[in-house]
């Protein structure tokens, strides 16, 4: 059976390049003068070009021969696409995808609406029609488009990422069957469709796997003990796991956090596909720890206090430090014993740091004996400092080498303070890192109903500002207010910027909805929209509408939206000008009204 559906695909796949090859000698532009859209490289179109054989002449697609050859997201970006326009490219694009072409609903639908740079290029076309919906259509009726575009971006991927992966000789996506039935393993087993775009960048051989081989690359990694929410965020932040056989590096690294106490999806908890991960590093770090002296309970001691130690993997930038040390004529007991005292060196941005301060006492001219007296002594606080350059200290300090070292030499603390890049924090803030924040912030989500690596998930953590702690609070400031909590939580699902302000502006702003413009607590229930409004704004507008509204110019209720959505031009136009007085009115009490 499968030996039949390889004979049958082959076949089809001449027979689309032979045609198209006799499509494109056939049709001129004796025959089309005005279609030139359709005179394709013969080895870019399939089959599928939809020329349709027809003598009549089309409608003007105002786009030259080569730039029908170019993809559209290569080109210069146009002028902003209005909201009704956009919605109504996205409807077409959706359309010409899942009747058209035949694809899954599920599946236009996403390409639709998460592909914009494309559609903004597409409706670029159209942008003189009046009916944008109806203008697209046609033009996709007489204009193949390079789906792999749309395709591609909505996976994640940037656009000029994806006009550097675009496929040389395919237009089609049902050109390459393979490819889509991977992509499908991929979104079945639970990866995020956005995240799955990194791994077509890194690991884009993963795509041409015959039929089981991804499910069962996957299925492998669960049987190493890990959940499948573990395998989804491992894949996602490294791609090149799909890549050959069960990456050893990565069993060696689950096995020795097993024996210190770990569970099998602990580092699952701790991933982003933010960062990169070096498998081999990690080992190499858990080894520079071995000979440092720290035993397993040590160990795993710090590694639970700061997972971004052993995820950062910071052997090499040890290595260096501790080959910078050993130059200072200090013993590696002693260096040893640095690591072993002082744990917070051990990160990558501390180690960085101590490097640089070192190479900076050189650079100033400090003796080795000197510098080496210094880091012993101080290595805690130069690890917690970013450095300027050397230029840069002795201009703002404005003192010549000589002088400069022996302000160092007798009090470096007050000197780091004075040429640090920032403020001076403390080396725990920077051993800390943000993992735990990452976790918070996730937890919070998971309790408002999102389900884990999902792409709606991915847009959350975009969308909520703050720690997990921040949000939980200004969640339970509404609550208290006396919404329920699932009333609540539905409210920010809409309306995410509700949680992105402090406890504080929240209850102010309640406090000015009951007390002040009277209106009950549930109308926030309808327009959540409200409490991300400047309290400027709102106490402006609502006491414009009470002045009408005591001269019989204003219905004696309005809701939230009607007064606070509408641009101030037509608030002036619609509101402020009912009354001949309005204007004067207005101007009052904008001067009189605190702006916040």
């Amino acid at each position: 059976m499968l030996i039949l559906r390889i004979r049958k695909r082959e076949s089809y796949v001449c027979a689309s390049e032979l045609i198209c090859k006799l499509s494109h000698l056939i049709l001129s532009h004796d025959v089309f003068p005005l279609k030139p859209s359709i005179v394709q490289n013969p080895n870019l179109v399939p089959l599928r070009i939809r020329c349709f054989g027809s003598s009549r002449p089309t409608h003007d697609t105002k786009i030259s021969v080569v730039e029908s050859t170019q993809p559209l997201l290569s080109l210069t970006p146009t002028n902003p696409i209005s909201r009704v326009a956009r919605s109504e490219g996205q409807d077409a694009l959706f359309e010409y995808l899942h009747c058209t072409q035949g694809f899954h609903c599920t599946d236009a639908e996403h390409v639709s609406k998460n592909s914009p740079f494309f559609l903004e290029h597409l409706l670029s076309k159209v942008e003189n029609e009046q009916d944008v919906s109806k203008a697209l259509t046609r033009f996709l009726r007489y204009n193949p488009i390079n789906e792999f575009e749309p395709f591609l971006e909505s996976l994640g991927l940037t656009p000029s990422e994806v006009v550097s992966l675009l496929p040389q000789s395919l237009m089609f996506l049902n050109d390459d069957q393979v490819m889509l039935d991977n992509f499908h393993v991929l979104c079945g087993y639970g990866v995020p469709r956005s995240k799955i775009g990194r791994i077509y960048k890194e690991a884009i051989g993963v795509f041409r796997y015959e039929y089981g081989i991804l499910d069962s690359k996957l299925r492998a990694y669960e049987e190493l003990g890990l959940s499948k929410s573990t395998v989804i965020k491992l894949v996602s932040c490294c791609p090149s796991l799909l890549v050959g056989n069960v990456n050893k590096e990565l069993i060696g690294v689950l096995e020795k956090l097993k024996a210190w106490g770990f569970g099998n999806d602990w580092i699952g908890g701790y991933l982003s596909c933010k960062s990169a991960y070096n498998w081999n590093r990690m080992l190499e770090t858990m080894g520079f720890l071995g000979e440092v002296g720290y035993s397993r309970t040590q160990m795993g001691s710090l590694f639970k206090t700061n997972p971004g130690l052993l995820l950062e993997g910071s052997s090499k930038r040890l290595y260096i430090l501790v080959g910078g040390l050993l130059k200072l004529d200090l013993k590696m007991s002693e260096i040893y014993s640095f690591f072993l005292q002082n744990p917070q060196i051990l990160s990558a941005k501390c180690a960085k740091n101590v490097c640089r301060a070192v190479c900076f006492l050189y650079e100033i001219g400090m003796e080795t004996e000197g510098i080496a007296t210094i880091v012993a002594n101080n290595i805690r606080a130069l690890g917690a400092v970013s450095l300027n350059q050397t230029r840069t200290i002795l201009k703002k300090l404005k003192v010549e080498r000589d002088a400069l070292c022996l302000m160092i030499k007798e009090d470096p603390l007050t000197f780091l303070s004075l040429v640090a890049k920032s403020d001076v924090v403390s080396i725990e803030q920077l051993w800390s890192g943000n993992q735990s924040r990452f976790v918070e912030k996730t937890t919070f989500l998971l309790k408002l109903g999102y389900v884990e690596n999902s792409d709606e998930m991915t847009k959350a953590l975009k969308k909520f500002r703050g720690r997990g702690d921040q949000l939980q609070e200004r969640f339970d400031c509404l609550v208290q207010a006396g919404l329920d909590p699932n009333v609540v939580a539905n409210m920010i699902k809409h309306a995410p910027a509700v949680l992105n302000q402090s406890k504080d502006l929240l209850e102010k702003k309640i406090d000015c909805l009951r007390n002040c413009l009277g209106y009950p607590l549930e109308s926030i229930v309808v327009f959540p929209s409200y409490l991300g409004y400047d309290l400027g704004r709102i106490n402006l507008r609502f006491s414009m509408c009470a002045w009408l509204r005591g001269r019989g110019k204003a219905k004696p209720t309005l809701s939230l939206s009607t007064i606070l959505v509408c641009s101030e031009a037509r608030f002036l136009r619609d509101f402020v000008e009912r009354d001949p007085e309005g204007p004067t009115k207005w101007e009052s009490l904008k001067k009189s009204l605190p702006s916040s």
